[in-house]
């Protein structure tokens, strides 16, 4: 399985209007992408501006579907200038 980490910090004054978007697109990733098989969005609960994602793929191009979706692009744009800072670590995720 191959994993995606993202960690943001978005503007304080924006965190709210993120949350609302990450969840649409977390929830459209889901809904519309068949190797998208898990997508949790999690807030530090002391601030709502740092938010942590682990997404869990298929395979490498099933997340480059995801990068190339309608949702995902039109996601992209809108938080772009929420965002002060994003971290995105590539993980694959071992077997048992």
């Amino acid at each position: 399985m191959y994993v995606i980490t993202v960690e943001f910090h978005i503007r304080p004054a924006m965190a709210a209007a993120f949350r609302e978007a990450m969840l649409e697109n977390a929830a459209a990733s889901l809904r519309f992408e068949p190797g998208c098989n898990q997508f949790d969005v999690c807030f530090d609960p002391q601030d709502p501006a740092h938010c942590f994602l682990y997404e869990l793929y298929a395979d490498e191009a099933a997340f480059k579907d995801h990068l190339a979706s309608d949702h995902f692009k039109a996601f992209d744009s809108r938080v772009a200038p929420m965002i002060e800072q994003k971290n995105v670590t590539v993980w694959e995720r071992a077997e048992i």
